[in-house]
């Protein structure tokens, strides 16, 4: 997967395609403030949400012409969710590739999916079907695994539950470092503080979220360890 560091400086924003999951991205980034342009060929979708996002328009996003007119090169992030149709997927990544877009995310709904949307121009491309499947599986094995976010192809962020061996420990007790190779960026208590970077004084108390970064192998072991 292609990846470039996505910038805190983006404010406009589009989204092509209006399905569940891109639909429910436009929304949350017009909550947050940004300017949200939505692109779909479905006039009810477009209806349905144009009072929650700050443009919306019935179109094909795999004309050329059709996204360039609507200026489509002048928005910093384009999220193309098209991922069910092979072709227009593509297309809408060609083409804004073509535009000039600073940055563009698009969904992918296979492995070969994904490669090619890569190698065309992709800066990241997504596949939340196949990831929240993953992180079901994995949650369902293992019961204090609570979440995980890829970093890149080999190393992870997950949160898990402190396991009762290691309540009232402090973390240089638990040496999680020489053990795993892992560190603890941030603990989020029960009584809902978050301690960014801990210290190697800090004691963990049972049922703390712990949120650790590393390898995935690594993290694998020490979830089957607890």
């Amino acid at each position: 997967m292609r990846r470039r560091t996505m910038s805190k400086n983006f404010s406009q924003f589009a989204v092509i395609g209006l399905g569940r999951f891109g639909s429910a991205v436009a929304k949350k980034l017009f909550a947050l403030g940004k300017d949200v342009m939505v692109v779909d060929n479905d006039e009810d979708k477009i209806n349905e949400i144009e009072s929650e996002v700050t443009h919306a328009i019935v179109a094909d996003a795999s004309e050329p012409n059709v996204l360039k007119s609507i200026g489509i090169g002048n928005f910093d992030c384009v999220i193309i969710c098209t991922g069910g149709d092979f072709e227009a997927s593509v297309m809408a990544t060609i083409i804004c590739k073509e535009l000039g877009v600073q940055h563009i995310v698009a969904k992918a709904h296979s492995d070969i999916h994904k490669q090619v949307l890569s190698k065309i121009g992709a800066d990241m491309v997504i596949f939340p079907e196949k990831d929240m499947g993953v992180k079901l599986a994995t949650m369902l094995v293992n019961p204090n695994m609570l979440d995980t976010m890829d970093i890149n192809d080999s190393f992870q962020l997950a949160e898990i539950k402190t396991p009762k061996a290691w309540a009232e420990s402090k973390l240089n007790e638990l040496n999680l470092r020489r053990k795993y190779g892992l560190n603890v960026i941030f603990i989020k208590c029960q009584d809902g503080t978050v301690i960014v970077t801990p210290g190697p004084e800090t004691i963990l108390h049972a049922e703390d979220g712990l949120v650790i970064c590393g390898s995935k192998h690594d993290i694998a072991r020490v979830v089957q360890d607890i």
